[in-house]
């Protein structure tokens, strides 16, 4: 005869054993033309594990996904995680997205055109995922971890080979109804100038970016009036990037630098009207042109932003480098994942 008064403590250990693991944990997905980024982040936002992959885009999309997810899946390997711990996956994508269907419509410098994100990545995982802009990731990213923290109005700007741009109003990402926007790169900034890689003369871009710098440089060297840069790097400009100008310059090449400081005196004059037009509070600069050479463009572009001001605007932002580097993109995205998830509820 058994004790009815005897605790169960077989069903008691059932019960303990069927219950779910905590869904504790992030993946922020950084998705770039040459290579893509997985982190697994902890409730803290502090990353615990990373896969870095090639993207080699050109082999399609299907191909592209399976990559995406095989990186997701070895960075919770690296973790000793399983799947069933992610609370959500927030990516961060180039080329003009559908955000409320997390589809990329189209990617150029991936050959990719209309990727169903969000549907694939929810499938494999079973969490919501969410995607956003490369560059709105990165500004949120400083946003809640970095430079920007708490700013009311933020204004993130990122020169490299292109000019990204974003913003971050009252703690959320300015966006259109359903796609990204806020491309600084694209506003019309020269009339009739030189033209821009998106078909379009006179746009930022085509006389501040990485690139029009490195044309200009690389003219600059033909023509002999940077020995350095033409001693180590030649005139192909694919060769000609943001460190090599940064060495350039500190070698003595002076028309080097009048270019650089040129084009991040444009910078200025666009921030100058972006701060006329929102008024932020906060601007950070980041990108691989700043991270060069920090000093340039922090004196050349407060400098020029102050010249171009209205009194009344001249004590109302603070121009700061961003502190996140390579971090800001997946901490970015993973923590929009977790903002977005929270508005769901």
């Amino acid at each position: 005869m058994t004790d009815s008064s005897k605790p169960n403590t077989d069903n008691d250990n059932i019960s303990e054993a069927s219950e779910p693991p905590p869904r504790d944990h992030w993946v922020g997905f950084d998705l770039g033309g040459t290579k893509m980024l997985a982190a697994i982040l902890n409730q803290q936002f502090e990353v615990v594990a990373r896969e870095r992959k090639r993207t080699k885009g050109y082999r399609g999309a299907t191909i592209g996904l399976a990559r995406m997810i095989q990186a997701i899946k070895d960075a919770l390997e690296e973790a000793n995680l399983q799947p069933d711990r992610i609370a959500g996956i927030g990516v961060a994508c180039p080329g003009p997205l559908n955000l409320e269907k997390g589809v990329i419509l189209d990617a150029p410098n991936l050959g990719w055109r209309r990727v169903p994100v969000k549907k694939k990545l929810e499938a494999e995982f079973g969490c919501p995922v969410h995607i956003c802009n490369d560059v709105d990731a990165g500004v949120y990213g400083e946003y809640r971890f970095g430079a920007g923290r708490d700013s009311r109005c933020l204004i993130g700007v990122f020169p490299g080979t292109g000019i990204g741009g974003g913003c971050v109003f009252k703690g959320e990402l300015f966006t259109g109804r359903n796609s990204s926007c806020f491309e600084i790169g694209h506003m019309p900034f020269i009339p009739s100038g030189p033209i821009c890689g998106c078909g379009t003369p006179g746009h930022l871009e085509a006389v501040a970016s990485r690139l029009a710098i490195s044309s200009a440089a690389s003219a600059a060297a033909y023509r002999g009036d940077a020995p350095n840069l033409l001693e180590n790097c030649g005139t192909d400009i694919a060769n000609i990037r943001s460190g090599a100008l940064r060495d350039s310059i500190a070698a003595g090449d002076i028309t080097v630098e009048k270019i650089v400081r040129q084009a991040a005196q444009h910078l200025g004059a666009a921030l100058s009207g972006i701060i006329h037009l929102l008024s932020p509070d906060t601007i950070v600069l980041g990108g691989g042109l700043v991270e060069a050479m920090p000093e340039i463009y922090l004196t050349e572009i407060t400098k020029t932003v102050r010249q171009n001001l209205m009194p009344a605007f001249l004590k109302t932002y603070t121009i700061l480098p961003a502190k996140l580097g390579d971090d800001a993109s997946v901490k970015g995205a993973a923590a929009w994942a977790q903002h977005q998830s929270q508005q769901s509820t």
